[in-house]
C-alpha cells in the first residue's frame, strides 16, 4: 500500500529503514519569512498553509538531538557550527539550516544506493542548501543544478524580475539509475535532411558516433535530449490542476523527474508533500509513493485530489492508502490533542474539519474563536459565521458562559463547542437557557450546540442551516508535457 504520514517528517524519517527509496523529491520552506493561506471557493474562506519562519526557539530540539547522536549527524555538525559562528544562534537562516540538516541526513540514509535525490528551492537558501548537500551526499555526487524557468509577471521595480527555481540534483553514489529523456522533434523534423532514413517499421533516424564506440541509431522520434533549463509554465489562475495550494507545483514538472530517475513500481519519497503534486503524479505513472505533511490541511486535501482523480471512493482510497497519524478514535484524538510545539494547533485544525469548518489562526483578540463555518441566511446576501470552540482538556459552565459572550461580541447567531470531554450537567443546562436563533424557512437553532470527539468520530453533525460546504476538492489533472524514454 501506498502511504500517508501526517506529522513532523523528522520524527517519521528516524523510524523508516535503511535503503529502501528510489527517489526522493522535497519542495521545503526557503526560509521566504512569510506566511501562506489557500484560498477556498473563490475567496469566501481563507486558511493558513504553513509559515516559513524559523526562530531558535522552533529548531533548539533538533539541535540538541545532534549533539545526542553525533555519530548519526557527523556529516553536518562541522557545517551547523561554522554557520552557527558565521550567522548567530538566532538567526532565522541559521534556524532555518538546522532544521534541514537532520532531515537531509535522514533523507540520505532512506535512499536506496542507485537512487536520485532533488531538491527544489529559490535564490533565498539555494547557495547554502548546496554546500549542507556536498556534506551530506557527497561533492562527487552533484549531478545537475536545474533552473526551472517559467514567465509570469511581477512588480519589481528596483531588479529585474525573478523568473526561475533551482532544482538540485544528486545521487547517493556513482551507480546511480537514471533515464534518459528527450524532447521530441517536430514531426516533420528532419525528414528532408540526407542524414535522416526509414527502418523497416518506417521510423526516421540517423546515425551517430562516439570516440571509440559503434555508430549507433538514433530515432527522430527520441529528440533532443533534455538538458538543465526546463522551461515549464507555472500554474495559473485558471489552471485546471490548480488547488489554490500558495507553493503548488506543476505536475509537468514532476512528471520528467519521476520518469528519469525511477521505473514503474519505484518508491517515490516527498517529505513535504504540500498538497500532494508528487504523490499524483507518482500516481498516475505507475510508481508506489510515501508522503508526509505536518499540516492536517495538506494531507486531508491530498486525500481528496487523490479520491477525485484516482479512487473515486473512500472506500478504494482505504484499501490503496495506509494513512498515519489522522485520529480514527478517541485514544488517537487524545494523543493528537496532547502533542506540543509544532502540532500543538494541528488538533484543533483537524476538530474544526470534521464539522466542515475553516480554522482561525489567532492573531489577538479574538476571544478563543478557533473557527467557523459558514452558512447562508434566505432573506441576506453573502454569508454568515457559526464560530467554533475547540476544548481539549476539563471544561465547565464558565467556558460556555464565555464562549456566548465571545458570539455576542462578533454579532453572530450560533456557535459550536467541541470538547474532547464530556459536557458538565451546569453546562446544558446553560445552553438550554439560552435563546434560540430562529431562521425564517429553516427553523430554529440552538445558539450554541455541544459535541464531543468522540460523537464527532461516531459520524455525528452540528444543525446548521444551508451549510456552505468548503470546497477543497482538486479538478482534473492536466495533460503533461509527452517526453521520451531511453533507458540505459
Amino acid at each position: 500500500m501506498n502511504e500517508l504520514y501526517y506529522g513532523d517528517n523528522l520524527e517519521i524519517l528516524r523510524q523508516m529503514p535503511d535503503n529502501f527509496v528510489d527517489l526522493i523529491y522535497i519542495d521545503p520552506p526557503f526560509n521566504s519569512k512569510r506566511n501562506y493561506n489557500i484560498v477556498f471557493n473563490d475567496a469566501i474562506a481563507e486558511e493558513k498553509a504553513f509559515s516559513d519562519t524559523w526562530s531558535w526557539e522552533g529548531v533548539a530540539r533538533e539541535y540538541e538531538l545532534i549533539e545526542k547522536e553525533p555519530q548519526r549527524y557527523s556529516k553536518i555538525i562541522d557545517f551547523l557550527a561554522g554557520m552557527k559562528k558565521l550567522l548567530g544562534q538566532n538567526d532565522s537562516l541559521f534556524c532555518y539550516l538546522t532544521m534541514m540538516s537532520t532531515r537531509l541526513v535522514e533523507l540520505h540514509r532512506v535512499l536506496k544506493k542507485t537512487g536520485s535525490f532533488y531538491l527544489h528551492c529559490d535564490p533565498t537558501a539555494s547557495h547554502y542548501l548546496k554546500i549542507l548537500l556536498d556534506k551530506v551526499f557527497g561533492q562527487k555526487n552533484f549531478r545537475n543544478e536545474i533552473v526551472w524557468c517559467y514567465r509570469r509577471y511581477t512588480a519589481a521595480s528596483n531588479r529585474f524580475q525573478r523568473l526561475h527555481d533551482i532544482v538540485l540534483f544528486y545521487s547517493k553514489s556513482e551507480n546511480m539509475f537514471f533515464n534518459q529523456l528527450h524532447i521530441p522533434y517536430g514531426e516533420k523534423s528532419g525528414k528532408m535532411d540526407s542524414h535522416y532514413k526509414q527502418d523497416k517499421n518506417g521510423k526516421w533516424y540517423r546515425l551517430q558516433k562516439r570516440k571509440n564506440q559503434e555508430p549507433y541509431k538514433v530515432y527522430l522520434n527520441e529528440g533532443v535530449r533534455l538538458g538543465d533549463w526546463w522551461d515549464i509554465p507555472p500554474i495559473n489562475a485558471s489552471a485546471k490542476e490548480r488547488l489554490g495550494y500558495p507553493t503548488q507545483k506543476p505536475e509537468a514538472l514532476l512528471d520528467r523527474i519521476i520518469k528519469a530517475s525511477s521505473n514503474e513500481g519505484d518508491f517515490v519519497l516527498d517529505a513535504f508533500c504540500g498538497c500532494g503534486t508528487t504523490i499524483a503524479t507518482a500516481e498516475k505513472l505507475n510508481r508506489r509513493w510515501i508522503g508526509i505533511d505536518i499540516t492536517f490541511l495538506a494531507v486531508d486535501l491530498i486525500k481528496k485530489r487523490l479520491i477525485d482523480h484516482f479512487y473515486k471512493t473512500e472506500k478504494r482510497f482505504r484499501e490503496k492508502v495506509k494513512v498515519f497519524g489522522i485520529p480514527q478514535d478517541l485514544k488517537s484524538a487524545e494523543h493528537l490533542a496532547k502533542m506540543t510545539d509544532k502540532l500543538r494547533k494541528e488538533f484543533e485544525k483537524w476538530v474544526c474539519s470534521l464539522v466542515g469548518g475553516v480554522f482561525n489562526e489567532k492573531h489577538g483578540a479574538d476571544g478563543g474563536i478557533d473557527g467557523y463555518v459558514l452558512y447562508k441566511e434566505a432573506y441576506k446576501k453573502g454569508f454568515s459565521k457559526c464560530y467554533l470552540q475547540v476544548k481539549s482538556g476539563n471544561v465547565g459552565l464558565k467556558e460556555i458562559q464565555r464562549f456566548s459572550r465571545v458570539i455576542d461580541s462578533f454579532d453572530g447567531k450560533m456557535g459550536i463547542f467541541l470538547t474532547l470531554k464530556k459536557p458538565t450537567k451546569p453546562m446544558l443546562d446553560e445552553i438550554a437557557k439560552l435563546p434560540p436563533y430562529k431562521l425564517e424557512h429553516f427553523g430554529s437553532f440552538p445558539k450554541i450546540q455541544i459535541l464531543t470527539i468522540e460523537e464527532l468520530l461516531d459520524g455525528k453533525r452540528p444543525r446548521i442551516p444551508s451549510q456552505i460546504r468548503i470546497e477543497k476538492k482538486a479538478k482534473t489533472i492536466n495533460k503533461v508535457e509527452q517526453l521520451t524514454t531511453n533507458y540505459k
